[in-house]
């Protein structure tokens, strides 16, 4: 019986410590790559994909995930209007702007819309994933987004 126990405690602290990810993307190809990233980093788990900034409100809003990887560039709502509006609804998720644009291009507002940094596509990988939620992670994700 208390074998049971602590085996049942064991399994509830490795949820609690694992990064929760939403990936949001027009391209399903880079979903798919970013899902990829996220399984090959531990400690950190996909819980749901989103090819729009509409559906993602609707999935961070169900799941309410630790991290949003976000694609800054999406037909309809973008990125920046998208991060705006999880920052508003659901203000403990880290939001990390994706993009394949040299950070010199990006526009303003970027720096106001409640993410926290901004990667390029071309340098996502595990190792910049976990030192992203290291750097960024809950307990520092009031500052403006830096571009890693």
């Amino acid at each position: 019986m208390r074998e049971r126990q602590l085996e049942t405690t064991r399994r509830a602290r490795q949820r609690s410590e694992t990064v929760t990810v939403v990936a949001v993307d027009d391209q399903r190809v880079f979903r798919r790559v970013a899902c990829d990233v996220v399984a090959a980093t531990s400690g950190f788990e996909t819980v749901g994909e989103a090819e729009s900034g509409e559906e993602a409100l609707r999935l961070v809003a169900e799941l309410a995930p630790a991290l949003v990887l976000l694609d800054l560039r999406m037909p309809g709502m973008d990125g920046v209007e998208t991060a705006h509006q999880i920052a508003k609804t659901c203000p403990d998720a880290v939001i990390v702007l994706i993009t394949i644009e040299d950070p010199e291009t990006l526009p303003p507002s970027v720096a106001s819309c409640g993410a926290v940094a901004v990667a390029r596509k071309q340098d996502f990988a595990p190792r910049l994933l976990r030192r992203l939620w290291e750097t960024h992670g809950p307990a520092d994700h009031s500052r403006p987004p830096a571009v890693d």
